[in-house]
């Protein structure tokens, strides 16, 4: 048994096919054919059954074996990248995505990551937190910094979630609003506030417990761009919620323009942000690395001040 064995028929099953399998590492369709035909009779197990029409369609013992050999192949991976960290610079690709609020998480970490491997290539871009895991499961990048919630780690078994970071909804007005001289406000008294939404699944879910336990909030409107929505609430415009972390490293709250308020007489549920990845998809070095620099760099978020 080789190596180059357990790549055909984790590559196949991937294709449903040999002749794409063959293009795609660049080989012999022949030469992946008589190897995996070789394995079979080494095993004493079919693997594939291969039609014209249908293509190579694993078998319920090939089901199993491919699995194994995915996961054979992962750990070897996870070996040389090891060994390469020893004596060669790291190199590679990095691609992370992140729902638009918490761009602003990413800069400190991923300059210190840039500093300490300059040959690793990093792709970032921005999603809704469905586009994110859809994104994740299809390999199309490492990881994805969203929004936890309990009903998300119920639900998803093929994910792995990190949580990095908990807290609290705030309601976040300018310093020239009568709000800004309380230290807290009910949800009665926010029913009266007109409301700029920021467009997050996170808010959303917020928004709609509020509607439902206290009546229609005065929603003016609801946007993506958390620039604009702070612009808003510090010209006056109206009022927002965002998590406690999330702006206290912000300009606005950190020059006073923008107050944060706690609410209270109103249980909430803590919100979660972190890295979601797939249980199945190789969990490579640039990964970790780049986790280990975001970990410390949240610790050092956590423990900044507020403004009182």
């Amino acid at each position: 048994m080789h190596i180059e064995q357990l790549e055909y028929i984790v590559k196949v099953a991937e294709t449903g096919s040999i002749s794409k399998a063959a293009q795609n590492l660049h080989v012999s369709q022949s030469g992946i054919s008589q190897s995996i035909t070789k394995l079979e009779d080494e095993l004493g197990v079919k693997i594939f059954n291969r039609y014209r029409r249908l293509g190579a369609v694993p078998t319920n013992e090939g089901k199993t074996l491919i699995k194994k050999a995915y996961k054979v192949l992962m750990r070897l991976q996870d070996f040389k990248e090891e060994a390469q960290t020893y004596n060669t610079v790291v190199s590679g690709n990095l691609k992370l995505s992140s729902i638009p609020g918490f761009m602003l998480f990413l800069l400190e970490p991923l300059s210190s990551f840039k500093n300490a491997y300059p040959n690793v290539n990093i792709e970032i871009s921005e999603k809704g937190t469905q586009h994110i895991i859809e994104h994740v499961q299809n390999n199309q990048i490492d990881i994805g910094l969203i929004t936890i919630y309990e009903d998300l780690l119920k639900k998803r078994e093929d994910l792995i979630f990190d949580v990095i970071l908990e807290g609290k909804m705030m309601v976040y007005v300018s310093k020239s609003s009568p709000l800004a001289l309380y230290k807290s406000i009910t949800p009665q008294q926010l029913m009266t506030q007109t409301v700029i939404l920021y467009n997050g699944e996170y808010v959303k879910r917020f928004a709609n417990n509020l509607i439902s336990k206290f009546g229609p909030l005065n929603i003016l409107f609801t946007s993506d761009n958390t620039e604009v929505i702070k612009k808003a609430v510090v010209e006056g415009i109206g009022i927002s919620f965002g998590p406690d972390f999330s702006l206290n490293h912000d300009p606005y709250v950190l020059n006073g323009d923008i107050v944060p308020i706690e609410i209270i007489k109103y249980e909430q549920v803590d919100i979660g942000v972190g890295w979601v990845r797939s249980a199945e998809n190789h969990f490579s070095i640039n990964t970790k690395k780049f986790l280990e620099l975001f970990k410390f760099h949240s610790r050092m978020l956590t423990h900044l001040p507020h403004n009182d």
